[in-house]
């Protein structure tokens, strides 16, 4: 019995030595265990309470709550969570929250010199989670180039993934700064522009046939009294008649524009070849004005003969 007190007074010794002064308090090792637990306590906290409103928005438990709100409810949660049990934590090994103040306006300072963009950053997400104007799913085109579908809404950055599987890290001020197009906000067929040129002479009924034909044979077309099919004609070329298929496709289409421009750029080849219509190449007429080009045949190196002007 004496032992196992003795052990438990060497171990209680070691647990309460002191490591360091932080503050105007004596850090223990009892006090370092302490902290670490609210850390852990306090993460997975956070993270539980967002799988919480996640599960709610897939399996829509919240009556008046769309999926986007709940998503953003359980992203505030969890940084508010976060800071919450980190205070608490700096609280218990004996932090001074009233040097906060202090902090605060360091803080500021090195906004006002170094950290705009990163504050910038967070108050955007801020404003995209609680505008609910983006959510996750949506399919995006944005000022910078990047287009392709939202995987994640962070505090700092969203996370695009594209139609090549690229996952692309975006920051969260180009959202409010710059033109964002949202492909799948409301509407849900959008109208393309199919440019291909023909050669010169070519019937221009016929080629208004074959664009048709070709995009009637196209499984994204959208065809009915208020989207129709048109061909027009919008240029005259160096080498072509400049023609331009404009058609209305559905969702999928409209989310993958690559793929749906090459699937109508092969079907107008082929209907344009059945109709004997040809598509031009670029070529160029040479005229020599006075004089006269002699050409004669040399032999080279190897005993091959060339022409030569």
């Amino acid at each position: 019995m004496d032992r196992l007190l003795a052990l438990v007074e060497k171990w209680s010794g070691l647990l309460n030595a002191e490591l360091f002064t932080f503050g105007s308090s004596q850090v223990s090792v009892a006090r370092l265990f302490g902290l670490l637990l609210i850390l852990l306590a306090s993460w997975w906290g956070a993270s539980a309470l967002e799988r919480g409103f996640n599960r709610l928005s897939h399996g829509r438990g919240m009556v008046g709550m769309n999926e986007s709100g709940l998503y953003a409810l359980g992203r505030i949660a969890r940084y508010v969570v976060w800071i919450v049990g980190s205070l608490i934590g700096l609280n218990y090994i004996g932090f001074d929250m009233g040097s906060l103040a202090i902090i605060g306006g360091a803080l500021g300072v090195g906004i006002g010199f170094g950290l705009q963009n990163i504050f910038s950053n967070l108050i955007s997400g801020v404003i995209i989670l609680l505008e609910k104007t983006l959510k996750v799913g949506d399919f995006v085109d944005l000022q910078s180039g990047v287009v392709g579908r939202v995987a994640e809404i962070n505090m700092r950055y969203t996370r695009i993934t594209t139609n090549d599987a690229v996952d692309v890290i975006v920051p969260n001020s180009e959202f409010i700064n710059g033109r964002v197009v949202n492909w799948t906000f409301g509407e849900q067929f959008r109208r393309m522009h199919v440019s291909f040129g023909v050669a010169y002479g070519a019937d221009k009924e016929l080629v208004r046939e074959a664009g048709l034909a070709a995009a009637r044979d196209v499984a994204y077309t959208v065809e009915d009294q208020r989207r129709g099919i048109e061909v027009w004609l919008v240029g005259f070329g160096d080498s072509s008649l400049d023609f331009e298929l404009v058609v209305w496709v559905d969702l999928v289409g409209a989310l993958a524009p690559a793929k749906a421009n090459a699937a109508y750029l092969w079907a107008l080849e082929t209907e344009l070849g059945r109709r004997g219509i040809e598509i031009p190449f670029p070529q160029r007429d040479l005229n020599w004005r006075g004089g006269r080009v002699e050409v004669s045949l040399v032999a080279d190196g190897a005993g091959r003969t060339k022409e030569r002007a």
